[in-house]
C-alpha cells in the first residue's frame, strides 16, 4: 500500500493516555509516515481545549489583566504529560521562550499556534519521529492567503529527506516569517493538503467518533454508521446541519482524488467512514444520511403566467441582495414560486421583504409560512431505485406529516422537504426507518 497521512484531532491527544493510544495506532500501520497533531482537546466535559487557554492569555494581555494562571495551567498540562509519557521533549524550554514571547507582545496567531506546536514536539519524541515545523512546510502571502504551489513545493522539498515525520496543525508561516493560522477546522486542512502534496493513497482522520452516522443519534436510536460516501453526498448533509469535516479540509483531498478515512482513536478496530471522490456502487445502501435543521421561511408566490414572466427571478434575487439574504432554496412550477429563507438572515425584516415583493413582483397571491425545518435525505443510489419517492413521501403521510415544501437536485442524489417544526423529529424517524436496511 502507499503512503497515509493521519491526522489526530484534540481529543485524540488531549494527554498521556491518548497519545498512548496514537502510538499504538501508528505502530501497527507501516504505510502512516506522517502524523498531522492537533493541541489538546477536552479531557472531559468541564475541561479547556488549551487552543482556548492560549486566546484567553492574548485576551487578558490586551485588556491588562494579569494572565500568569491561566499560563500557569497550560504549563502544568503540558509538562504533566511529558512526565506522564517518560520523555523530555525540551518543553519547559519551549515554554519559556512561549512567555517571553507573550510578554513582548507576540500576534494572536503566534500564540493560538503554539498548542499545535507543543503537541507534535512530545508526540515526535514520544514516537521516535522527526519534527518538522509546519511554519517550514506551509506558507501564506503576506496578506494571509494560503499560497498552494508554494506549499507543494515546501512540502515535496521537506518531506522526503525524513523517513517519518510529525507536523503540528492549523498553522504555517507567511512570507515576511510571520505565524498564521488557518480558521476553524485548521488540523484537518493541514493533513489534507499533506495528504494531496504527497500523494497519499489515503488520508485518515482521527477523531472519538467512529465515522459519520446516517441520522442524528439524538432523534434516532443507535442509526447505523455511513460506511462510504461521496464529497457530494457530504456536502449535501453538511449543508442541512450534519457534523462533518470543514469544507476547506475536504477540498485539497477531494481534487486529489485522495479518500480520506475518519476513524476513532478509542476504537481503531472500526472500520470508521471513507469519503471518496466518486459515489461507490452499493446496492443495498439506497440513502447515505439524513440530516436537516429548523429555523426557516418559506414564502409562496402564486402569479398567473409566472414562468413567461421575463425577469421575475432577478428581481426577486435583487430584493434578497438589498436585504443582504441568502435564498436558500426556490422551488418552482408553472405560476408558482416557493423562496425558502433563514431565519438568521431574515433578522427581524420579513414584513419588509414582503411589502417590497408585493410593490416589486405584484403576485396574485403571496403566502408566507414561519416555523418550518427542512430536511435532506441523501444517497447517490436513489436516482436508480424506482420508488424513492414514493416511499419517503409515504413514511410520512403514514405518520400524519404534513409536507410544505419539496425540492430536488438535478443530481437526483437528495431530496428536500419543507415540514412544520413541530413535525421535525417525527419525519426524521419515519424517514429513517422506511430506508433502514
Amino acid at each position: 500500500m502507499g503512503i497515509k497521512v493521519a491526522k489526530f484531532g484534540g481529543s485524540s491527544v488531549a494527554d498521556a493516555l491518548q497519545i498512548g493510544k496514537l502510538r499504538k495506532i501508528v505502530e501497527a500501520d507501516e504505510n502512516i509516515k506522517y502524523v498531522i497533531v492537533s493541541a489538546p482537546g477536552k479531557r472531559f466535559a468541564d475541561d479547556s481545549k488549551i487552543t482556548d487557554l492560549l486566546y484567553l492569555c492574548k485576551t487578558h494581555i490586551e485588556h491588562k489583566i494579569p494572565y500568569e494562571q491561566i499560563f500557569q495551567v497550560i504549563y502544568d498540562r503540558f509538562t504533566a504529560v511529558e512526565a506522564d509519557l517518560g520523555i523530555d521533549a525540551g518543553i519547559r524550554g519551549e515554554l519559556g521562550v512561549i512567555k517571553e514571547e507573550i510578554e513582548k507582545g507576540a500576534s494572536v496567531d503566534y500564540i493560538a499556534s503554539r498548542g499545535e506546536y507543543l503537541n507534535a514536539k512530545i508526540i515526535a519524541e514520544y514516537l521516535g519521529f522527526a519534527f518538522v515545523d509546519a511554519k517550514d512546510i506551509v506558507r501564506f502571502s503576506d496578506r494571509g492567503k494560503f499560497l498552494e504551489e508554494v506549499t507543494d513545493d515546501s512540502i515535496n522539498r521537506v518531506l522526503p529527506s525524513v523517513d517519518k515525520a510529525v507536523i503540528p496543525g492549523f498553522y504555517g508561516e507567511r512570507l515576511d516569517g510571520s505565524i498564521k493560522t488557518f480558521s476553524r477546522g485548521g488540523s484537518d486542512i493541514t493533513g489534507s493538503i499533506i495528504a494531496r502534496a504527497v500523494g497519499a493513497e489515503v488520508y485518515e482522520n482521527w477523531t472519538d467518533v467512529s465515522g459519520f452516522l446516517r441520522a442524528d443519534p439524538r432523534i434516532v436510536d443507535d442509526p447505523k454508521p455511513i460506511k462510504s460516501i461521496s464529497y457530494m453526498e457530504l456536502r449535501e448533509l453538511s449543508y442541512m446541519g450534519a457534523s462533518v469535516l470543514h469544507e476547506d479540509a475536504i477540498y485539497p483531498a477531494k481534487v486529489a482524488d485522495i479518500p480520506i478515512n475518519i476513524r476513532n482513536t478509542n476504537r481503531p478496530e472500526d472500520a470508521g467512514t471513507m469519503i471518496t471522490a466518486q459515489p461507490q456502487a452499493d446496492p443495498d445502501q439506497v440513502v447515505s444520511g439524513i440530516a436537516g435543521k429548523k429555523g426557516f421561511t418559506v414564502i409562496g408566490i402564486y402569479k398567473n403566467h409566472l414562468a413567461g414572466e421575463k425577469g421575475f427571478i432577478r428581481r426577486l434575487a435583487g430584493i434578497m441582495e438589498d436585504n443582504d439574504i441568502t435564498i436558500e432554496h426556490l422551488p418552482t412550477g408553472i405560476d408558482t414560486m416557493s423562496v425558502v429563507l433563514d431565519n438568521k438572515m431574515i433578522n427581524g425584516k420579513l414584513d419588509e421583504i414582503v411589502e417590497e415583493m408585493q410593490s416589486q413582483l405584484k403576485p396574485d397571491t403571496l403566502e408566507v409560512v414561519e416555523d418550518i425545518a427542512l430536511i435532506a435525505t441523501v444517497g447517490a443510489g436513489m436516482a436508480a431505485r424506482k420508488g424513492t419517492s414514493a416511499t419517503l413521501f409515504g413514511a410520512l403521510a403514514k405518520e400524519g406529516v404534513n409536507i410544505r415544501m419539496i425540492d430536488q437536485g438535478s443530481s437526483e442524489m437528495n431530496i428536500i422537504v419543507g415540514v412544520e417544526e413541530k413535525d421535525f423529529e417525527t419525519a426524521i424517524k419515519a424517514i429513517y426507518n422506511a430506508f433502514a436496511e
